[in-house]
């Protein structure tokens, strides 16, 4: 990609983020788009739909940036929770990370780069130029220049590694604070008890009564039987949905005058009153559900939920082993009552299995199928390539706007949008491995998309150049270093505008929410959705943060081969920080609270980022004849993961669980509390499946179901 290719994509890109951010704060102020911009602040009473109109309104503001900027974090904290924090502290990471390397890579390396002349070098023609040309690449071969970048790599990591020590100390000092600081929460006094020995002489209720009262008399407390409510959770959820839809209808004019057909989707069978029909199925499923709730009773699962009087003795039947047999009364550690994935209780054994088997089938397949889309991209990003696959479109190619808007912008647009399929293709996947919380099958999808994410997008377009013809070369694990040093280097433009397009846009058009204010307007105007009618999302973590730490890995890897990318990602993360903290403070609400877990997965990524770095470092040294520069870096790799192996040992048991220390100290001050004769007593029925709660749906247009424990809540 040449220089005015990639300027064409940065004006494009830069354009949509100005119109972005424009056009956000101004319909953010308008009637009606309060459910949109700030629909957690609507469902906490904090705001409300303003009818009145003025033409104030329609002048673009930046208050909302100050309000974003000025908020602390211990407000952000009480507001959002910790995993809120551990997803700023990432981009303030990497802000710091690539602020230094951009003052490194800008002001030391990129001017050895341009005075190089390794790929003759031409000032008169600028524009026309490949960036390649700005790169490590230019540097000629056994230069003393190159010694400036062996250093430059050397100080990154060492930097790097400082950061990483600092803020993984300052986390977990942060979590156990926010341990002691926290309200008791039932998960803390619980745990999922598994494979509870069946017998013909007593349910499985009074087998778990038994066996926690002989070996923990004074701490047990009660427990909860998982059933098998799968059958109930349609019939309910079928009935929420044609209630809202019955509340809809009521809420509208002339509903009386509305008819439809009884049979299959409207269009067939006699034809009844809309109102009477959808009335008499919820009195059906009403009837159903009592029905199956009162039979459920005798379809229990081996599996129960166990509340102990305080923390310590929840975490000591945790972790020690309960019986002989060590398949037997299995226990871990039990979620949230609000984040517990219900579903999960109903598949046996093999399903389980059965299921993993097929979502790792499934993730090879959909990395395999992706890789479509990569060389297409590649493709467009070479024009030579394009007109010799399509080689009627020399004339319109040869146009000079059109041939950067394909090459410079295109093949990052199409690549993204691919890419925004996969989040939710790996959500589903992780919920068909057996993960007994929500926040887990999150953990595992953010994972996925992480690994899916560097291979397709870094690798695969790496691999898919001239390396990729060297197939001989690829099956020695000696020639890695080559290969990525060869192909590496020559994406650093595509890369640049991969920044642009998935960084900058992408991240204003978050803000911007173009599909859900399009969804809003079409529902209120063309399908008489009432305004409040409105759903609050939650922080989709396993889509934001692989885009983050991706971001962080071309960065590391891109520092001293072609430092020119690093300006972009500072740019990225600057406009990350401002509207994630926008987005946090009115528009997503915590559905769970993992107390930082994320935080070893950003770690672990960052590490594999600096050995990356350093593989590419030995190879491109080698290729460059300074084979000693080469050597000397052998040793880094090395020590990063000596420094990582500490760092696991020295701070990752505290974001697993807690110690002895903590939760008795925790146990001992609530002692005087009185409020934890309540909590214990609503503790009681926690763990209450929520399809067994009753279901009433009245004529006052309010569907009546008990909710779950109010002091649930992170």
């Amino acid at each position: 990609m040449i220089l005015s290719a990639l300027l064409t994509s940065v004006g494009i890109n830069l354009g949509l983020c100005l119109l972005y951010f424009t056009l956000f704060s101004i319909l953010k102020k308008l009637p009606g788009n309060v459910y949109v911009y700030a629909p957690r602040l609507v469902a906490e009473g904090k705001a409300r739909q303003d009818v009145d109109f003025n033409l104030e309104r329609l002048i673009p503001s930046v208050n909302w940036v100050k309000k974003a900027w000025q908020v602390t974090e211990d407000e952000l904290l009480s507001i959002s929770g910790f995993d809120a924090i551990v997803m700023m502290r990432i981009i303030i990471f990497s802000l710091r990370v690539f602020t230094f390397a951009a003052v490194v890579g800008i002001f030391v390396l990129l001017p050895f780069n341009y005075m190089g002349n390794q790929l003759s070098f031409d000032f008169i023609d600028l524009s026309t130029k490949s960036l390649e040309s700005f790169s490590i690449s230019n540097v000629d071969d056994g230069s003393g220049w190159l010694w400036i970048h062996f250093g430059a790599v050397y100080v990154f990591t060492v930097f790097v590694c400082y950061l990483l020590y600092t803020e993984y100390n300052s986390l977990s000092l942060k979590r156990v604070e926010y341990f002691y600081s926290s309200k008791p929460k039932p998960h803390q006094f619980t745990v999922l008890v598994r494979s509870i020995p069946v017998s013909s002489a007593r349910s499985i209720n009074e087998t778990v009564d038994a066996f926690f009262s002989e070996r923990y008399p004074s701490t047990y407390l009660s427990h909860s039987i998982v059933r098998r409510t799968n059958r109930i959770k349609k019939l309910v959820d079928n009935g929420d949905k044609i209630h809202r839809k019955l509340t809809r209808l009521k809420s509208s004019n002339h509903s009386q005058q509305k008819f439809t057909r009884s049979g299959f989707l409207g269009l067939f069978g006699k034809r009844v009153n809309v109102l009477d029909h959808y009335e008499k199925k919820l009195e059906n499923i009403e009837e159903n559900v009592r029905t199956e709730q009162s039979s459920i009773f005798g379809k229990e699962v081996a599996a129960a939920f166990v509340c102990f009087k305080t923390r310590f003795s929840a975490a000591t039947a945790l972790h020690i082993r309960q019986a002989v047999n060590p398949t037997e009364w299995v226990t871990e550690l039990a979620p949230d009552p609000q984040d517990v994935h219900w579903p999960f209780f109903s598949a046996s054994f093999i399903r389980i299995w059965f299921s993993s088997l097929v979502v790792i089938i499934a993730c090879i397949l959909l990395t395999v199928l992706f890789l479509a889309p990569v060389f297409i991209v590649q493709g467009l990003a070479n024009l030579e390539q394009l007109e010799t696959w399509f080689p009627f479109l020399e004339n319109i190619l040869s146009i000079t706007f059109i041939s950067e808007v394909i090459t410079g912008f295109l093949p990052s647009f199409i690549l993204q949008l691919f890419l925004s399929l996969v989040p939710p293709v790996m959500i589903m996947l992780s919920s068909m491995q057996g993960y007994i919380a929500l926040s887990q099958i999150e953990k595992s999808a953010c994972i996925k998309v992480l690994i899916f994410t560097i291979w397709n997008i870094f690798f695969a377009n790496v691999l898919s150049g001239s390396a990729l013809s060297r197939v001989d070369i690829i099956l020695e694990p000696k020639k890695i270093p080559e290969i990525l040093a060869i192909g590496v280097p020559g994406q650093a433009t595509f890369f640049i505008s991969y920044v642009v397009t998935s960084g900058w846009t992408k991240t204003s058009e978050d803000l911007f929410r173009l599909l859900p204010l399009l969804l809003s307007f079409v529902k209120r105007k063309f399908l008489g959705y009432p305004d409040d009618d409105f759903e609050v999302p939650s922080v989709p973590y396993h889509s934001e943060i692989p885009r983050i730490l991706l971001f962080g890995l071309l960065g590391v890897t891109y520092f001293f081969l072609a430092p020119l990318i690093l300006p972009f990602i500072v740019i990225y993360y600057c406009l990350a920080y401002i509207v994630y903290r926008n987005q946090l403070l009115h528009l997503y609400a915590p559905k769970y609270e993992t107390g930082g877990k994320l935080w070893p997965v950003v770690h672990d990524s960052t590490i594999f980022s600096l050995i990356l770095m350093h593989v590419i470092a030995i190879g491109i040294f080698g290729l460059k004849q300074l084979p000693l520069a080469s050597s000397l870096i052998i040793p880094l790799p090395v020590l990063t993961l000596i420094f990582n192996s500490y760092c696991h040992r020295r701070f990752l048991p505290i974001f697993k669980s807690y110690s002895a220390e903590s939760l008795v100290k925790k146990d001992r001050d609530e002692q005087a509390d009185r409020t934890m004769n309540e909590f214990r007593n609503k503790l009681t029925s926690a763990y209450e499946d929520p399809n067994l709660m009753p279901v009433q749906y009245s004529s006052d247009n309010q569907g009546l179901r008990s909710p779950l424990l109010g002091s649930a809540q992170a």
